[in-house]
């Protein structure tokens, strides 16, 4: 579905169903060097069990117009506008990586957060940065590795034609080919690399707040969480998964954002 923001053309994915302002609404906002369809279990689920689900892709990512903007309050301004687009003005906000930080910098539209591979402050190495800057495709199979545990299994999990550390880099090579004004993967590290603004934004949240995280995160490490989970009280739902957890740990993701979104929990 497509929206104007900023006289642009913004995408979400809505799940196979159309959007219905009436039903309460989730919104999944993806990390760095990805899009919508990382989501995709999630956003079905939600969207044929009562939900109405924007599953967005941010600026310059997948099929959303123009520049990627650099910074999370940027982003998350930017989302306020999609969801007024949308007739949207509360949603269960859920964010994985950047992502997180994007909903967090945004909970004051939440009914509830859910912060999936979360962490604050979510430093990057300068390693990192720099071949993101130098040699993206180099900086992307360093991520790959990194984001996909131990456990992960080789080609044909989790089903037959399925390889996540190949998926994973066919995505981020797609996204960085289309956007030809700036290097996408090293905007998007760097987004999260300069995020300061965790501890006024976690201030602000007045809602009931979940974290999903993966126990063999690499990239956003549970224990990396002691900031937040302090100010936020969140309840915390590990998955036996590293960094890449929707794609590792599909059925134990789902089951949490079941839990996230039950009214009781």
């Amino acid at each position: 579905m497509k929206f104007i923001v900023d006289n642009q053309e913004a995408y979400a994915y809505t799940g196979g169903k159309a959007l219905d302002p009436a039903l309460p609404c989730v919104v999944f906002i993806h990390g760095a060097q990805n899009d919508h369809s990382v989501w995709t279990l999630l956003a079905r689920w939600c969207a044929h069990h009562g939900y109405g689900v924007l599953a967005v892709d941010l600026p310059g990512h997948g099929r959303s117009a123009g520049t990627p903007l650099k910074s999370v309050e940027d982003i998350a301004s930017w989302l306020h506008r999609l969801l007024d687009a949308a007739g949207v003005q509360k949603a269960t906000l859920v964010g994985h990586s950047m992502g997180s930080l994007i909903a967090l910098e945004a909970a004051e539209r939440a009914s509830t957060l859910v912060m999936v591979g979360t962490a604050y402050p979510m430093k990057v190495s300068e390693a990192l940065l720099t071949t993101a800057r130098d040699k993206p495709e180099a900086a992307m199979a360093m991520v790959t590795a990194f984001s996909h545990s131990l456990a992960s299994a080789k080609p044909g999990y989790p089903g037959p034609g399925a390889w996540l550390r190949g998926g994973s880099m066919a995505l981020m090579r797609r996204l960085q080919g289309r956007q030809t004004e700036v290097n996408l993967f090293e905007n998007d590290f760097q987004v999260c690399d300069r995020y300061a603004g965790g501890e006024a934004a976690a201030a602000r949240v007045a809602c009931p707040v979940h974290f999903i995280l993966g126990a063999l995160d690499q990239m956003t490490s549970p224990k990396q969480n002691a900031v937040l989970g302090g100010l936020l009280k969140p309840r915390i739902h590990t998955v036996p998964a590293g960094h890449a957890l929707m794609a590792e740990a599909p059925d134990a993701v789902l089951a949490a954002l079941r839990a996230a979104l039950q009214p009781s929990s």
